[in-house]
């Protein structure tokens, strides 16, 4: 176990003194950030009131405050749902650059098995990921509580993390079997431009989920970081759409609320079926099993012994 621990401790150090991996694994979300400031804005604003036009009547009771919040934690959810996709990744860079540094040679002469090996390159890259997405997740929720527009109680808060280390360490399951096809820190680094060009789509950063066919939302949530994304969206929104329901005062029986929520993708849309939050956690609990004990089969086998 001492063994274990100390390479596991080994990897962490190796990702967090390379401050340009760290910066490089949090540039799509500022990429979100910069196109919320510059576009994205108002193309929320402008889904939000169409929502509001298909129910006339409602706008009057929804307050420009509101509509601010709203917006506003749609930005920092984009965020960190790009995140969970780019910092895992970003984080098991770590076995390319041993592998094309010949280090992995001397890591196979030591008397740690190989599955050991293996494993505490995923737990090293899933403690660091857990890391830098909370840093995230935190700083934005000081910075929206600071505007005073959070609206979340304790429990909702603590249940945002926990999706956001679901989230993280089931990225990394997942992403830890792409690096059995990379040799060297070029080829990943071309596939991270391409993951990080395509992330804020596939968690419906930069447009809504709901917006594309049926094939296409099923072709995202094949990703669990999607799945996490939307459980964070109905967590960090309960307070605010819950105020805009008490506003409203039921006389809609809660119908606008639910158009927002089909607009925003409040749910998860697989071959034609709507998928419960629950549902949603049992599919990336099982994704992720099966992807940790396909890794640990895979590597175990191609690993390079010295």
């Amino acid at each position: 176990m001492r063994k274990f621990m100390g390479l596991t401790k080994r990897n962490l150090l190796v990702y967090f003194k390379d401050k340009s991996a760290i910066l490089f694994s949090l540039l799509t979300s500022l990429i979100v950030l910069v196109l919320y400031l510059l576009f994205l804005k108002g193309t929320f604003e402008d889904a939000f009131n169409s929502a509001m036009e298909a129910a006339p009547g409602i706008g009057a009771l929804i307050s420009a405050e509101d509509i601010e919040v709203f917006v506003n934690i749609t930005l920092l959810i984009g965020m960190i749902g790009t995140a969970m996709i780019t910092v895992p990744y970003s984080c098991l860079t770590t076995i390319v650059k041993d592998r094309e540094n010949k280090i992995d040679y001397d890591i196979s002469a030591t008397p740690i098995k190989r599955w050991q090996i293996v494993l505490s390159y995923f737990c090293a890259a899933s403690i660091s990921a857990c890391i830098m997405t909370g840093i995230l997740l935190a700083s934005g929720m000081v910075i929206l509580s600071m505007d005073g527009g959070l609206l979340l109680g304790a429990a909702d808060i603590l249940k945002a993390f926990g999706m956001v280390i679901i989230g993280s360490v089931s990225s990394t399951a997942l992403f830890m079997t792409f690096m059995l096809f990379f040799k060297t820190a070029q080829s990943s680094n071309a596939f991270f431009g391409m993951l990080s060009a395509a992330a804020g789509f596939v968690i419906g950063a930069y447009i809504p989920i709901s917006q594309f066919s049926d094939k296409v939302q099923t072709f995202c949530n094949l990703f669990p970081a999607t799945h996490v994304t939307i459980a964070v969206r109905n967590i960090l929104m309960r307070g605010v759409t819950d105020k805009m329901n008490e506003g409203i005062g039921g006389i809609d029986n809660g119908l606008f609320i639910e158009t927002v929520k089909d607009i925003f993708s409040f749910n998860s849309h697989m071959f034609g079926h709507t998928l419960s939050i629950g549902n949603s956690l049992v599919y990336i609990m099982a994704f992720m099993a099966v992807s940790v004990v396909f890794m640990v089969c895979a590597f175990s086998k191609t690993y390079k012994r010295a």
